[in-house]
């Protein structure tokens, strides 16, 4: 029977403007940046999104508008210039009447929380209070104390701005790894091209890999080959099973 996941998240558009500087601006002492292609694709949980999809996942998706990320890299050194954020902020959090109760038959719940509005704490405790399987959620918020029982992962400069941890904290630790009950789970060095939406590919793997094995330090394993895969790869890139295995 084909993996199905509820996914609630913040969302955005990932625009990737390429093109080169060869000289200064006359009017300031500022590069001149000559366009020469851009590409679309979607970010932060519709990222999460694709890289469910990328791994044969179903994914039935709660998201909000998108805010607009707009990276200018210079193709030469495949380098960013300059990252425009264009955030759309709400001000009414989901409410868990929008849940419908047939979303929550699924094999995990997956909260992609940026910060931006959709998901307060409250979604959190009632998803808890009424769903009896994993809820994973990957946050910007600090006092993790209040997602106890669900599976919280973060990067390593979120843990040490933490206000309050966590009973079940994964802890992503960029090329030393990840970080699970006090154990490093150690990944193979490469050359790192970009480490956008990494942390969406190794949230999508961990989910994907624990609902199949039931075991976490396999799923964490499994999430360090995704991501090893994904910062190999110029923006956010989604990898197929094959790829990872």
């Amino acid at each position: 029977m084909k993996m199905k996941i509820l996914l609630i998240g913040d969302s955005c558009i990932d625009e990737y403007q390429y093109g080169t500087i060869e000289r200064l601006s006359p009017e300031a002492p500022v590069p001149v940046f000559k366009l020469i292609d851009k590409v679309s694709l979607p970010g932060m949980a519709a990222n999460v999104r694709e890289n469910f999809r990328a791994l044969g996942v179903s994914t039935l998706f709660v998201s909000s508008d998108k805010s607009t990320k707009t990276r200018l890299i210079d193709i030469k050194s495949k380098q960013h210039v300059v990252r425009i954020d264009d955030d759309k902020i709400l001000t009414n959090p989901l409410e868990i009447t929008a849940i419908d109760p047939a979303m929550l038959l699924v094999d995990a719940i997956v909260i992609s929380d940026y910060n931006k509005g959709l998901i307060d704490y409250k979604i959190i405790e009632d998803l808890r209070a009424i769903y009896k399987g994993p809820i994973f959620i990957d946050t910007k918020k600090k006092d993790l104390g209040k997602f106890n029982g669900c599976f919280v992962k973060i990067n390593e400069t979120e843990f040490n701005n933490r206000t309050s941890t966590n009973d079940l904290l994964i802890v992503t630790l960029g090329d030393k790894g990840a970080m699970f009950n006090g154990k490093v789970f150690e990944t193979v060095n490469a050359e790192v091209v970009d480490v956008t939406g990494c942390g969406d590919t190794f949230l999508s793997a961990l989910v994907f890999k624990f609902v199949e094995t039931q075991d976490m330090e396999k799923a964490i394993l499994f999430a360090n080959k995704a991501a090893n895969v994904t910062v190999q790869k110029m923006g956010v890139y989604a990898p197929v099973l094959e790829e990872i295995i």
